[in-house]
């Protein structure tokens, strides 16, 4: 109980939608509530977690990032490109590559914003265009199908933490997935909130020029930031090449308003300055319940966006009439 209560409101609504929608859901359809949904909703909102991540801690930040999907997709696919070119067969190489390359990116986006003092979304807008027109210049766009991945993608997409068999005496299994996700979504906990970078992000989305005069370096916050961005699309781009076990270059463009209303669901100001891990879990597994199982309802995957409009609307309101019952108690008053 005195979680629950530590729990902020929006958050709680997530948890009563989320249970409420199980059970429903379940009441429906037995073959719902098995182990094989969970393993799947596992597997496939492993990518979408890791880029929440690194969206999460730019938004508390103030900032808004749409560039994430070309970087994850120009890192992931480029590695791939190297790797079989030069025969490369390991799987740190392949991440090590795909993380520089995100990391680069994700700098120049923080060095644009700060030499040319525009708005984060404005810029990452521009170059989300640019890395990808980049990545097909000089690597291309050529589908990669199954047969042609190399060996070290293959051995990830099918690998499992946890096997175990179903009702029907068919093999299930946890992927592997499962562990860099658990990696990032711990490492972004331990920056946010157990280090003094950590402080400076709340800080800087509370106000810029506060944090300058509390001592923070607000232009080494930002690169910092949106490199660390740049690591978890890195990681993110091999972790979906493997999850689909082939690559069309393309597919992961237009997706980033869908991770964007993910961190925003959980309760996560767009205005920065506050944001929770758990909050943006909550509004990750929300939207792939709501992608994955409607199908148990008898909707079809057009009812999905009608819902997550309704979850994200109501997620706005409710954050916004906090902060300011927030700001009123603190005797700030806002238009």
């Amino acid at each position: 109980m005195k979680i629950w209560k530590k729990v902020d409101k929006t958050q709680q609504f997530l948890c009563v939608i989320i249970l409420v929608y199980i059970i429903v859901v379940s009441m429906r359809n037995a073959q719902f509530l098995t182990l094989t949904t969970l393993f799947n909703l596992v597997r496939s909102s492993a990518g979408t977690t890791i880029l929440s991540m690194g969206v999460l801690v730019i938004m508390i930040a103030g900032g808004i990032d749409v560039s994430f999907p070309a970087v994850a997709i120009f890192g992931g696919y480029t590695s791939l490109r190297i790797c079989m070119a030069y025969g490369i067969e390991s799987l740190f190489v392949t991440f090590a590559i795909s993380i520089l390359i995100g990391v680069v990116l994700g700098v120049v986006n923080a060095l644009l914003i700060n030499m040319l003092k525009l708005e984060p979304f404005i810029i990452t807008l521009s170059t989300a265009s640019v890395y990808f027109g980049l990545m097909t210049i000089l690597v291309g766009t050529k589908n990669v199908g199954a047969s042609d991945l190399p060996a070290q993608f293959k051995m990830l997409s099918s690998a499992k933490l946890i096997t175990t068999t179903n009702a029907y005496g068919g093999t299930i299994g946890l992927s592997v997935f499962i562990i860099p996700v658990v990696l990032c979504v711990v490492a972004t906990w331990f920056l946010l909130n157990k280090t003094l970078i950590g402080k400076g992000i709340f800080a800087m989305g509370c106000n810029n020029e506060a944090a300058r005069r509390a001592g923070f370096n607000v232009n080494l916050l930002r690169i910092f930031i949106f490199g660390y961005s740049g690591v978890l699309a890195g990681i993110m781009g091999v972790i979906y090449i493997a999850g689909t076990n082939s690559v069309n270059p393309v597919s992961l463009v237009g997706t980033e308003m869908s991770v964007i209303a993910c961190v925003v669901i959980g309760g996560a100001a767009p205005q920065g300055g506050y944001g929770k891990i758990f909050g943006t879990l909550l509004g990750v597994i929300l939207y792939y319940l709501f992608n994955q199982t409607l199908i148990y309802l008898g909707l079809s995957a057009s009812w999905q966006d009608f819902f997550m409009g309704i979850v994200l609307l109501f997620s706005i309101i409710s954050t916004s009439y906090q902060r300011r019952l927030k700001d009123r108690k603190n005797f700030i008053f806002t238009e």
